[in-house]
């Protein structure tokens, strides 16, 4: 397991670099005007320049993209409940996601800043691990009929 989450940790610095740059690609696309916008200006003015930025920014994505990937193999471990992996994997992702959006100026840096980014935080977490939870409830359904068919095409 430990090996698992490593090798996963190590995996999901890159992606979480891919889907950090994928955003701004995406922002700039939308809010840009035309130009590349690599870090919020907020995030460019605490550290004093946009290479500063944009490395930190790198460096934050990165982490929280291990720190997910890494996270993924709580769901693997059979002798936990559904409801201690769903706390613990939360709990897991609003430690790394949280304090990486507020040093990236994700967030606005007030208490109703930090609250409205942690509700909107919880809401998509719940509304993904209800889409899951369902999917994967049908994907079991669907095995358990077609067990329960072969089984009683075997009988006959």
């Amino acid at each position: 397991m430990k090996r698992k989450v490593i090798i996963r940790g190590f995996l999901g610095f890159p992606l979480g670099v891919f889907i950090g740059y994928t955003i701004t690609i995406v922002t700039s696309l939308i809010w840009g005007n035309g130009y590349y916008s690599p870090a919020v200006p907020d995030l460019v003015e605490a550290c004093k320049n946009e290479i500063n930025a944009v490395a930190l920014q790198f460096v934050l994505s990165g982490i929280l993209g291990a720190a997910c990937a890494a996270g993924s193999a709580i769901w693997e471990n059979e002798n936990w409940s559904v409801f201690k992996q769903t706390i613990l994997h939360f709990l897991l992702l609003s430690f790394s996601m949280l304090p990486i959006a507020y040093f990236t100026h994700w967030m606005a840096h007030s208490l109703m800043g930090v609250l409205s980014y942690f509700a909107i935080f919880a809401a998509l977490y719940v509304i993904i691990w209800v889409i899951q939870y369902l999917t994967w409830k049908h994907n079991i359904q669907k095995i358990n009929d077609e067990i329960r068919k072969d089984k009683k095409d075997s009988q006959l």
